[in-house]
């Protein structure tokens, strides 16, 4: 199984949001987003989540993540 980054700082900081405000704005719970924008590596991440982290950062659900371990 592999693991996954999700680049969800990166797009935050692009776009001048805090984590807080991607969280209002995508309707992803903080606590998870947190989580999810503070580890290296997921194993897990739910499928929901990243599409609606993608509409809110306006790109595909492909340019979320990084793969860090195959």
């Amino acid at each position: 199984m592999g693991l996954i980054r999700l680049r969800i700082r990166e797009f935050a900081a692009e776009k001048g949001w805090t984590l807080k405000e991607v969280s209002d704005r995508s309707g992803v719970v903080y606590s998870s987003l947190r989580t999810y924008a503070r580890s290296p590596g997921l194993a897990t991440v739910d499928v929901t989540a990243l599409h609606k982290l993608a509409r809110t950062f306006d790109v595909m659900v492909e340019d979320l993540y990084d793969i860090v371990q195959e």
